[in-house]
C-alpha cells in the first residue's frame, strides 16, 4: 500500500503555476513545479552546487543526494508538499520547496496553515534575484493551498538567504536558538511587499531592455553576400552609426574561406564566433529562425531583435510559430524584440547603435520613441529627422524601439526602462494596442510623475500580430483612464511630435494664463481664439505692428515673461517687408536672448511662411547641422528605406526576408509604397500640417529650445496639453486618500456575497439583496414596492406615504421618462389610480409594464453612477448625468478604483455637463459633497469585494441637500484573476 508521500499528487499537475520571469540582471528563467520526471535534472543540478551552498542548505556536509533524497524532492502532492524549480535551457538553476507543518513542526495536512520553506540556488546564478522570484511564486502557491505563514531556519552565516526573506516586505518575526536563525512571516501581501515586488519588477525589466539597447557586441544573422537586403542593410547601418562594440556578419551560406563582409568579420554560425555576443539581429526567413535562436541560446546571446515576418500577423499558423519562437527564446533566458520588427536605435555616445532598417542615425537628443509597426516607426523618425521645411530634429532621439508584433518586449517594458533612464526626458509612444491595460496604466502613472509621456492610442482594433486582452471598455473610456494616469493623449503623429517638441525643451507652465504678442493683429486674435477653445486663459494680444524690429520683439517678450500674470508666452510672427525689417537670424537671436533671461516659463513661436526663420531657428542649435553642411536635397528616410529594400538589392542565394515581411504586412504597412501616415490626416496640407521646428534659447548646449509651429492651432494645442499635464503633476503630488467610514460592514457584505454566489456562477441579484448589500456600505436605495394591480399600488402608496411616483420597470421602459412610463408627484389615491389607468392604456397589461410605486425624492439633477470590473483594465468607476447626456453624447467621466477623495471631486467636475450641478443659469446648486461621498462608498464596495463585478445606480437624484438613489442593480460573479497582485510573471505563451 502506498503512503501519501509515494503518491505523485492528490491534484492534477498545476500547469497554471508555470511562469516565465525576468531576473534582476535582465535575463529570464522559467519557474515550474518539480515532478517525478525531474530526478536526473535534480541530481545534475545538485552536483553543480558548491559544498558551501550545500552546507547552508542542510546544516552539514552533504556532498551528494541519496536515492531517498531524490525521491523525496521529486514526489509532491501539490498541496502539502510542493517543489518549484527555476530553469534555463531546460536545466535547474534553483529550487524551492515547502512542507506543511503543524504547531509542533511535524508534517501535517489542512487545516494546518503553516509550512517550512527552503531554497537552493546554483552558485553561478546567485545574485541574479532567482531566490526572490521563487519566494514570490511559492508564496502565491501556498496561499492558494490555504497556507498563511512560512517558517524558515537559516544559518547565521547564510546572509544572502536571510536577506531574501527580510527584504521581501512580509510581516515577520525573527528569533535565534541553538545557533540557527528562525524566521516566520505571514504570506498575506502588504503594502511594503507589493512595493518591493514592483520595484524589483521595474529594475529587472528595465535591465532586460537595457541589454537589448546597449549591447557590447552584436551579430547580424542573415547578411547576404550581395549588397542590399535586410540583413546587409542593418549590418551597414550598425557599422555606419559608429557602434564601438564588436560586430559580426552571420550567414550559413557564406563560403568557409570568407573572412569579412563590408569590413565586418564574417561567420557561418553564431557558434563560430569567438567571445560573447550580447545581441543578435535576426533577418532570415521564418522557417530558419528556430535554428538561429537555438544557436544563439547555446552561445549565450542575451537578446534578440527579430526582423523576420511570417508570424502572428499572417494568421493562425503564424501565431503558433510566434508562440513557439517566444517559448524557445525564453528557454534560453533571452528576450525578444519582434518578430516583424523594424529595429532599435540608441544614440548615446557610448553606444551609437542603429540596429534598424532606418538608413540614417537620428541626432542624439532627449526623446524616447516607441512604435509597434514599421510604417509608424518610419513616420516618427522621418518627422523628427526631416530638414529644411520639415522638422529639424534639433531635439533629437535618445532611444527608439519598433516592437513589431511585440510577442515579448512591449511598451510596458520600454516604459520601465525610460522611467529611470537619465538620457530620456520625454517619452513618445504610438500604441496600436495595449496588451495589459492595468499594468500599462500603473506604469504610466509612475512614469508621468517623473517625465512627460505622450501617447497616440489605436482605435481599439488590434493588428493581427498582437496578443490583446479582451476588454468591455469603450475606446473613449480607456483614453480617459490613461489621462487620469497622467498620460498626454493625442490623436495624430503630428500632435505627438508637436507636444514632444515643446515638452522636451521647455519648462512646464504653472497655469493656463497665456500672453500673446507679435507683429500681426489677425494672427494674434486667431491664437487668442484657439486658446479660449482649448480652455486656456489668454490675455489680449499685444500687437507690435509689422514695423516691429528684433529689439521690439526682445523687449516685449522679456516684459511678458517677467509679468506674474502670465504662465506662458506665444509669439506670433509674419514676414516683414521693407527697410529695417528684422532678419531671420536677428529675430531668432532676439527671442532666444529674452527667453534665456527668464527661463522659468515656456515660450512658443507661431510663424507663417518664414522659411528663412525656420532655418535660422534650427541652425542655431549645436545639434543641428549648419546649412552649409547639408546636401542640396535630403531624401526622407522612408524613401531611402524603400530604395534600400528594392527587388534589385535582394541577396542572390536566398529570398530576402524583408520582402516576405512586406508581403505579410500588407499594403498598409509597406514602407516603400506607403506615404507618411501623418500625411493622410488631411486632404490638403496647409500650414497646420507642416512639421514644427525648434529654436534654442541657451546656445551652445541647446538645453532650452523654443519650438516654432507653422499654425496657431498646433502651437496652442501643444501648449494646452502641457498646461493640463502640469496641473496633473501638481495634483499627483497629493493624490488624496481613500476615506474610512465607520458605518461600513465589510464582513457582513462578504457573508451576503458568499451566500448569494452559492446560487450560481454569475447572477444579477434581486432588489431586496441589492438594497441589503448597498446598505452595508452606507448606500441607501429609496424603497420601491411592486404594484401588479391598482389596489396593490394604492396599498403600496399608503405604506410609503404620499406623494409617490408610479414607474414602469419593463426593460424597454426602464429609465425612459421620455416615453411616458413615469408619473411623478401623485398626491393622493385618486391621482395614483388615474395614472395607473393611463399607463396600462398606453403600454399594455401590468404584467408587461411591471409597475412599482416609490416615494418621491427631493427634486434635483438626475445622474447615473456605474462601477464595473473589466478583465483587462480592472475596476472602473463612472459618472454622468442621466438621460441624453450620457446615453446619446457619451458624456461620462471615469476613474480607476479605489478612488480617493480628490479623485471623486475631480470625477464630478470632469463631465461637460457639470455646470448643471453648480447653479448653471441661476439654478440652485446641488449637494455635490453628498454625491462625492456616494462615489467613494461605491468605490470601496467594489474594491473590497471583487465579486461585485458590476453596479449601476440610476437615477441618483442630487438635490440641494442630499442625494437619493432611486434604482440599483448589482451583478455578482467570481472575480477575474488579478495578475498585478500575484507574483511577477511575463505574458504567457
Amino acid at each position: 500500500m502506498q503512503s501519501p508521500a509515494d503518491r505523485q499528487d492528490r491534484h492534477e499537475y498545476p500547469a497554471h503555476w508555470e511562469a516565465d520571469v525576468v531576473l534582476r540582471d535582465g535575463g529570464t528563467a522559467r519557474i515550474r513545479p518539480i515532478t517525478i520526471d525531474d530526478a536526473d535534472r535534480l541530481v545534475s543540478f545538485y552536483e553543480q552546487v558548491s559544498d558551501e551552498s550545500k552546507y547552508y542548505r542542510f546544516f552539514a556536509p552533504y556532498p551528494r543526494l541519496s536515492a531517498k533524497d531524490v525521491h523525496r524532492f521529486t514526489h509532491h502532492d501539490f498541496v502539502d508538499r510542493v517543489g518549484l524549480a527555476a530553469t534555463i535551457g531546460g536545466e535547474f538553476i534553483a529550487t524551492v520547496r515547502y512542507d506543511r507543518i503543524n504547531a509542533n513542526g511535524m508534517p501535517a495536512s489542512s487545516p494546518a496553515d503553516e509550512a517550512e520553506v527552503a531554497f537552493l540556488v546554483q552558485d553561478a546564478h546567485q545574485g541574479r534575484g532567482v531566490a526572490s522570484a521563487l519566494l514570490e511564486h511559492v508564496a502565491a502557491v501556498a496561499r492558494e493551498r490555504g497556507i498563511r505563514r512560512f517558517a524558515a531556519e537559516v544559518l547565521p552565516a547564510n546572509t544572502k538567504m536571510i536577506k531574501v526573506f527580510t527584504d521581501a516586505g512580509y510581516t515577520q518575526k525573527r528569533s535565534f536558538e541553538d545557533g540557527v536563525v528562525r524566521l516566520e512571516f505571514d504570506l498575506e501581501p502588504t503594502d511594503r511587499s507589493v512595493a518591493v515586488q514592483r520595484a524589483r519588477e521595474q529594475r529587472a525589466e528595465a535591465r532586460s531592455v537595457r541589454r537589448l539597447l546597449a549591447p557590447g557586441s552584436v551579430a547580424v544573422v542573415g547578411v547576404g553576400r550581395a549588397p542590399g537586403g535586410v540583413g546587409r542593410s542593418v549590418l551597414g547601418n550598425i557599422r555606419d552609426a559608429g557602434h564601438p562594440g564588436r560586430l559580426y556578419a552571420v550567414n550559413k551560406a557564406f563560403p568557409e574561406d570568407l573572412e569579412e563582409v563590408d569590413g565586418v568579420p564574417a561567420r557561418r554560425s553564431v557558434r563560430d564566433i569567438d567571445g560573447p555576443v550580447d545581441l543578435a539581429v535576426v533577418a532570415v526567413p521564418a522557417d530558419q529562425v528556430p535554428t538561429v535562436v537555438a544557436e544563439c541560446g547555446e552561445h549565450g546571446v542575451q537578446g534578440l531583435v527579430v526582423l523576420s515576418a511570417g508570424y502572428a500577423e499572417s494568421g493562425p499558423e503564424g501565431r503558433e510559430r510566434q508562440r513557439a519562437l517566444v517559448r524557445l527564446a525564453r528557454a534560453y533566458g533571452m528576450r525578444i524584440i519582434g518578430p516583424n520588427a523594424f529595429g532599435v536605435i540608441n544614440t548615446a555616445p557610448a553606444v551609437r547603435l542603429n540596429a534598424s532598417l532606418a538608413p540614417e542615425m537620428p541626432r542624439p537628443g532627449r526623446i524616447g520613441m516607441f512604435a509597434q509597426s514599421g510604417a509608424i516607426g518610419i513616420a516618427l523618425l522621418s518627422r523628427l529627422h526631416r530638414r529644411g521645411g520639415g522638422v529639424t530634429g534639433v531635439t533629437g532621439v535618445s532611444t527608439f524601439v519598433s516592437a513589431g508584433n511585440r510577442a515579448d518586449v512591449s511598451g510596458n517594458d520600454v516604459l520601465q526602462y525610460w522611467y529611470d533612464d537619465p538620457d530620456t526626458d520625454v517619452a513618445l509612444m504610438y500604441l496600436e494596442s495595449i496588451g495589459n491595460p492595468r499594468k500599462f496604466t500603473r506604469l504610466a502613472r509612475r512614469t508621468a510623475a517623473a517625465k512627460p509621456l505622450v501617447v497616440v492610442q489605436g482605435t481599439g482594433t488590434a493588428p493581427l500580430g498582437h496578443a490583446v486582452r479582451a476588454t468591455r471598455l469603450e475606446h473613449d473610456t480607456v483614453s480617459a483612464l490613461l489621462r487620469q494616469a497622467g498620460v498626454i493623449r493625442v490623436d495624430t503623429i503630428t500632435e505627438l511630435v508637436d507636444a514632444g517638441l515643446l515638452l522636451a525643451r521647455q519648462p512646464l507652465p504653472a497655469g493656463p494664463r497665456v500672453a500673446i504678442l507679435g507683429n500681426s493683429e489677425s494672427l494674434g486674435v486667431l491664437t487668442y481664439d484657439r486658446c479660449l477653445a482649448e480652455g486656456l486663459r489668454p490675455a489680449r494680444p499685444v500687437d507690435l505692428t509689422t514695423a516691429a524690429t528684433a529689439e521690439d520683439f526682445r523687449r516685449a517678450l522679456g516684459q511678458a515673461l517677467a509679468d506674474d500674470a502670465h504662465d506662458a508666452v506665444v509669439v506670433t510672427v509674419i514676414p516683414a517687408i521693407g527697410e529695417g525689417a528684422p532678419g531671420d537670424a536677428e529675430l531668432a537671436e532676439a527671442l532666444r536672448s529674452a527667453a534665456a533671461a527668464m527661463p522659468g516659463k515656456p515660450v512658443l513661436v507661431v510663424h507663417v511662411e518664414l522659411g528663412g526663420l525656420a532655418e535660422a531657428l534650427s541652425a542655431a542649435a549645436s545639434t543641428a547641422p549648419q546649412a552649409a553642411d547639408r546636401p542640396a536635397e535630403t531624401p526622407d528616410p522612408a524613401d531611402r528605406q524603400a530604395e534600400a529594400r528594392g527587388p534589385a538589392d535582394r541577396p542572390a542565394e536566398t529570398p530576402d526576408p524583408a520582402d516576405r515581411q512586406a508581403e505579410a504586412r500588407g499594403p498598409a504597412d509597406r514602407q516603400a509604397e506607403t506615404p507618411d501616415p501623418a500625411d493622410r490626416q488631411a486632404e490638403t496640407r496647409g500650414p497646420a500640417d507642416r512639421p514644427p521646428t525648434a529654436l534654442p534659447a541657451t546656445p551652445p548646449d541647446g538645453t532650452h529650445l523654443i519650438p516654432a509651429y507653422p499654425a496657431a492651432e498646433r502651437a496652442v494645442r501643444a501648449l494646452a496639453e502641457a498646461v493640463r499635464y502640469g496641473q496633473w503633476r501638481r495634483e499627483a503630488a497629493d493624490p488624496g486618500r481613500v476615506p474610512e467610514y465607520d458605518d461600513i460592514d465589510e464582513k457582513g457584505a462578504a457573508r451576503l456575497i458568499g451566500n448569494l454566489l452559492q446560487r450560481g456562477q454569475g447572477l444579477t441579484i434581486g432588489q431586496e439583496e441589492t438594497c441589503a448589500l448597498l446598505a452595508a456600505y452606507g448606500i441607501r436605495v429609496r424603497r420601491a414596492l411592486p404594484a401588479p394591480s391598482p389596489d396593490e399600488a394604492a396599498e403600496a402608496a399608503r405604506t410609503l406615504g404620499y406623494p409617490v411616483a408610479l414607474k414602469a420597470t419593463a426593460p424597454h421602459l426602464r429609465h425612459r421618462a421620455d416615453l411616458g412610463g413615469v408619473r411623478l408627484d401623485l398626491a393622493d389615491e385618486d391621482q395614483l389610480r388615474r395614472a395607473y389607468a393611463e399607463l396600462t392604456e398606453l403600454f399594455g397589461k401590468p404584467e408587461e409594464l411591471r409597475p412599482v410605486v416609490q416615494g418621491m425624492a427631493p427634486r434635483g439633477v438626475d445622474t447615473v453612477v456605474r462601477a464595473v470590473i473589466d478583465p483587462a483594465a480592472g475596476a472602473v468607476l463612472s459618472f454622468g448625468l442621466a438621460g441624453a447626456a450620457s446615453q446619446l453624447l457619451g458624456d461620462m467621466a471615469h476613474r480607476l478604483v479605489p478612488v480617493t477623495d480628490r479623485e471623486a471631486t475631480s470625477l464630478v467636475r470632469s463631465i461637460r455637463t457639470a455646470p448643471l450641478l453648480f447653479g448653471w443659469r441661476g439654478s440652485t446648486p446641488v449637494d455635490t459633497p453628498a454625491l462625492e461621498e456616494l462615489l467613494l462608498r461605491l468605490s470601496r464596495l467594489v474594491d473590497d469585494h471583487p465579486e461585485v463585478v458590476a453596479v449601476t445606480l440610476e437615477p441618483v437624484v442630487v438635490a440641494p441637500h442630499g442625494a437619493s438613489v432611486l434604482g440599483a442593480t448589482v451583478r455578482l460573479a467570481p472575480p477575474p484573476a488579478r495578475d498585478d497582485l500575484g507574483p511577477r510573471t511575463m505574458p504567457a505563451y
